[in-house]
This record gives structure tokens, C-alpha cells and sequence, in this order.
């Protein structure tokens, strides 16, 4: 593992299958009663969030926190950044706090390469979500949920997702899930297909390492995996589809498109959903839908992550001679 993970593109094959191994390790400690390991005890992480969110800064908490680090959450609203404090100065201060790693979300693409290449910081960074560029976590915790379920818990360690195939859906345009998930998804094999209307899929697509298709019927039958992307309302600054009923009805999962895809594939959906719009409730809420899976294996995947980061390359919960790491019920 390097030292900062900035970009899924960053990662090679062995990294992401080290990532995923070791987030099926973490995931066994949550069937513990405690579900705690002593790992990163005396280590400090910084939820360092300049944007809203819920699911990723509280996986983030959860994760370090279950592998005993001290978390400091940092929000921009009511901190000296809303009196005009530059990143520059909010990481020098982070720094003087003796911050291990920085868990960073910021509106602006490239605010985390920013803050791993300054010498600002001397810890790890970690991108929780920068602008319309990359979520690498997310990507990380779809293919560990796609791995899990397509090929199995315990048959997929040492797997990766090849020759599956992988279908996303919606507001390409804005959305940085979708970015990583290609870059990590090719990485591990896997064929990518984007679905999106015209005006929401970005220039210089025919770039990526993936195919573009305007047709969601043309590829749904087909797909081992459908992921659906929420319409980001909120970066969006012109009228990118008529109606919101004419985009559901084109580029939404309802049930008769759902019963029309092989009987193993799932739906998938980061969150928050607009339900009614990309996905349907009869979709959301049926078996095949891991959108909550999703949220528990987060927890997993950024544990993998920061204990990659910041505790070392051994096994996460056996020692090399093959004795049980310590945990809190041991002790």
C-alpha cells in the first residue's frame, strides 16, 4: 500500500485484492460481541469534512474507532474555515495536533492530492469524496459487496471480479462514485458498462477504459451487477432532462426492468436514493437490492483501509506465527 489513497487509478490489482482480503478479515470482528482490536491504539485520525455527509464520515468514525485509533471529527461549518481559515492553515493545525492520517471530503477536485503533496501534513490522507473527481472508499466497498455476493464471502479472498459484468447507471456527469468505480472495477477485471443521457455523461468519456450506452433495456439483461447513481440535484446548474418523470422512465430501475436481469445479479445504489426517480421502492426495498449491505461492508472496507494505512502489512487478525492478534475480549 502507498502511503496516501488519493485515486482509485492509484491502486493495482494486488493492492484492491489486499484492500478486499482484509475487509473480509475486518468484517469477522463484526459478529464479535466487542467489536474491537487494539490495532491503531495511540493513533489519531481526523475526519477532516468540508461537505455534508452522513454515511461516509460516520463509516470513517466507526471504522477507526473500532480499531481503537482517537477521532477527531472536524466540520467546516462553525470552524475557522467559515471565517475564512485556507486548507493550508486548517492542516498545519492538524499537523500540530500530531494527526496520523486525515480523512478528507472537500467540494473541490484535487483538495486531497493537494493536501498529500503540500509537506503540509506529515500522516496519511485519505479522499473521502473530492468535488465531481473521485470516492475511492465507495468503489472499494461496491466491489467487496459485488465480490461478496457474486462470488462468495469465503470462495472470493484472493479473487478478484473478472469477466463480470457491470452496468452504471444515471448522473455520470457529476458524480465521483462513478469515476473510481470505473478505474477500480477494470482493475479488477471486470467489464464496464456507463448508462446515462447524453447530457450527463462527461467529455473525453470515450477515454475511460469502459463502454457507453444510451439504452438502459439494451444492457440490463446482460449485467451481473446494476448500480444506480442518485441525480445530483445540487451540482447541477441546467436543465441536464426534461422531466423528472421522463428520466425515470428512460434511465430509472423499476420492477419489470429488474425481473428482465439474470437471476443472480443485484442492484446497487451509494445513497442517499430518490426513491421514485432512479429507483423504484419495489426495487429498493427488494433482496436484491444491497444499499444497506453497502453501509455495513463501508465500515469494513475503511477499516481495511486506515489499518493498511497506518497499522502495517501483517494479517489483520492473526499474527505471523499464526497466534490470534490480541483483542478486547482477551484482555
Amino acid at each position: 500500500m502507498k502511503r496516501h489513497l488519493i485515486s482509485a487509478a492509484d491502486l493495482t490489482r494486488d493492492d484492491a485484492v489486499l484492500i478486499l482480503d482484509t475487509a473480509e478479515e475486518m468484517a469477522r470482528v463484526a459478529d464479535r460481541p466487542i467489536k474491537k482490536l487494539p490495532t491503531l491504539r495511540g493513533r489519531t485520525v481526523v475526519n477532516l469534512f468540508f461537505e455534508d455527509s452522513t454515511r461516509t464520515r460516520i463509516s470513517f468514525e466507526a471504522a477507526a474507532k473500532r480499531l481503537s485509533a482517537d477521532v477527531i471529527n472536524f466540520s467546516a461549518k462553525g470552524s475557522s474555515v467559515s471565517k475564512g481559515e485556507s486548507l493550508k492553515d486548517t492542516a498545519l493545525t492538524l499537523e500540530a495536533m500530531g494527526a496520523d492520517a486525515v480523512v478528507i471530503r472537500h467540494h473541490d477536485s484535487g483538495a486531497p492530492h493537494r493536501l498529500a503533496t503540500s509537506g503540509w501534513i506529515g500522516g496519511s490522507v485519505v479522499n473521502a469524496g473530492d468535488g465531481t473527481h473521485e470516492h475511492p472508499t465507495q468503489a472499494l466497498l461496491d466491489a467487496f459487496t459485488m465480490r461478496r455476493r457474486l462470488v462468495g464471502a469465503d470462495a472470493g479472498v484472493g479473487q478478484d471480479l473478472s469477466g463480470r459484468r457491470i452496468t452504471i447507471v444515471g448522473d455520470i456527469l457529476h458524480s465521483r462514485v462513478a469515476r473510481s468505480n470505473v478505474h477500480l472495477l477494470t482493475t479488477l477485471g471486470a467489464e464496464v458498462t456507463l448508462v446515462a443521457p447524453p447530457t450527463l455523461v462527461p467529455i473525453g468519456v470515450e477515454q475511460w477504459p469502459c463502454e457507453v450506452s444510451y439504452d438502459l433495456d439494451a444492457v440490463v439483461a446482460k449485467s451481473d451487477a446494476v448500480m444506480m447513481l442518485r441525480v445530483q440535484r445540487e451540482r447541477m446548474n441546467a436543465a441536464f432532462f426534461p422531466t423528472e418523470r421522463e428520466y425515470a422512465r428512460r434511465y430509472g430501475l423499476d420492477g419489470d426492468r429488474m425481473a428482465r436481469m439474470p437471476e443472480h445479479a443485484i442492484v446497487m445504489h451509494p445513497g442517499p436514493m430518490n426513491r421514485g426517480m432512479e429507483i423504484t421502492a419495489q426495487v429498493a426495498d427488494s433482496p436484491r437490492c444491497t444499499a444497506v449491505e453497502q453501509v455495513t461492508n463501508g465500515v469494513s472496507i475503511r477499516m481495511a483501509v486506515l489499518y493498511l494505512l497506518l497499522g502495517g502489512n501483517e494479517p489483520a487478525l492473526t499474527a505471523g506465527n499464526g497466534t490470534s492478534t490480541r483483542t478486547e475480549e482477551s484482555k
